[in-house]
């Protein structure tokens, strides 16, 4: 029994909805941030990016508390406005490749704690201790938690006619998305969502691992002081048979010393070893593209592991136990500087340019994990090894606000 509920979200004026959000702010570079902080006085990355030139010099906490002012500034401005009403919201994402479709709410720290909330990664404390602070000092969130629920016949067919009505926010972006948002205050169609969630056994967690356990945290540490809205956090829930996994490739430095024949020998002991044409991905499990040298090789594994493990099955677990920890001595997934990751939606272009320019030496290319692996481990309280999937869609900032006022 999942429960989800309406919220009173603050949201850009609808005149300035495109000028506002942003994507995710950890995929800017510094240039590409700095151009549109100069150029775009609306954009949220003055909020979150607040006195970005000299942000470096300042105090965390101080820096959250510039956050908060800079958030204040834009509501006082009406740029960003509070609904009077609690409400969910239905968000569709037409990119390029896929049309994703689900819907905006809160859904509960309690489901979370119980399980009814499924994980599959581990989260870093430091992360999550400073992503409190952020949350405490700022008193609101604008990325939401991507969640998967089962396929729904009759979900499918509400959005479907959900979408016929006039939408809130109807807006492209630079990146060539179509971002459309349909308001739900209506109390039959509330209750309706509410009461089909509450049908469905579980949720699982797919993209978010550190903003849920941050905000357990936050419930936690606030204790009586919690306001009601600390009981939740703002999930997008999405079909798990219309969200899109992508694989993370790996580029590595070096060759821990080997010369290219010497590593390409040893390699055969545990693979079946070919050349292959350019730009070659793998199109199944235990096999796995390679580049290097100029060349593209697939890497078939000769021994599927004999287990029930789903760990042990899993092709980033197979690289990491079969090549990268034994042979190029990459010890830590998460923090050796001799390996650096690439998301599957990225070009494969891009992988080869970086080891052709000399700044990596190898690169491997992985077949993406599945729907199934990913339940079965959180199922079974398993979890993945660092940067096993890249999973869209991705939800623009600043769109839909969730205030633990």
């Amino acid at each position: 029994m999942a429960e989800i509920i309406p919220f009173k979200a603050v949201r850009p004026s609808a005149d300035k909805v495109a000028l506002v959000t942003t994507r995710p702010y950890d995929e800017y570079s510094a240039a590409e941030l700095a151009s549109w902080l100069d150029f775009n006085p609306f954009s949220f990355l003055h909020i979150v990016n607040f006195a970005y030139i000299n942000q470096e010099k300042i105090d965390p906490i101080r820096r959250y508390q510039m956050v908060a002012t800079k958030y204040s500034d834009f509501k006082r401005d009406g740029i960003l406005l509070q609904d009077e009403k609690p409400a969910m919201f239905l968000y569709q994402i037409k990119t390029k490749k896929n049309n994703f479709i689900g819907i905006l709410a809160g859904t509960s720290l309690q489901d979370y704690q119980n399980n009814v909330i499924k994980k599959h990664e581990n989260t870093l404390q430091y992360r999550v201790e400073n992503l409190k602070d952020y949350f405490n000092e700022t008193r609101f969130n604008t990325e939401p938690v991507l969640m998967m629920y089962p396929d729904c016949k009759e979900l499918q067919h509400w959005m479907t006619k959900k979408m016929l009505d006039t939408p809130l926010y109807d807006f492209s972006t630079t990146n060539r998305e179509r971002h459309v948002v349909w308001k739900i205050d209506d109390e039959e169609e509330l209750n309706f969502l509410k009461e089909t969630f509450d049908k469905f056994p579980n949720l699982y967690i797919a993209d978010g691992h550190h903003r849920s356990a941050t905000s357990d945290l936050l419930l936690k540490e606030n204790g009586e002081r919690a306001s009601d809205n600390m009981n939740y956090f703002m999930s997008y829930l999405i079909c798990e048979t219309k969200i899109q996994i992508n694989e993370y490739n790996r580029l590595i430095h070096d060759l821990n010393g080997m010369e290219s024949d010497e590593f390409l020998h040893i390699l055969k002991k545990d693979f079946t070893v070919e050349k292959v044409h350019e730009y070659w991905k793998p199109h199944k499990k235990y096999s796995f593209g390679m580049y290097l040298d100029g060349i593209f090789y697939s890497l078939t594994l000769k021994n599927i592991p004999d287990s029930d493990n789903v760990i042990e099955h899993l092709d980033a677990q197979i690289l990491y136990e079969t090549i990268l920890h034994p042979l190029l001595n990459i010890k830590d997934l998460r923090t050796d500087s001799r390996i650096t990751y690439i998301p599957g939606n990225k070009n494969i272009v891009e992988l080869v340019n970086k080891i052709d320019n000399g700044e990596y030496k190898v690169g491997f290319i992985l077949y993406p994990s599945s729907i199934e692996e990913i339940k079965t481990l959180a199922d079974n309280n398993l979890t993945m090894p660092p940067k096993s999937t890249y999973i869209e869609p991705k939800l623009r900032n600043g769109l839909i606000i969730y205030e633990f006022q």
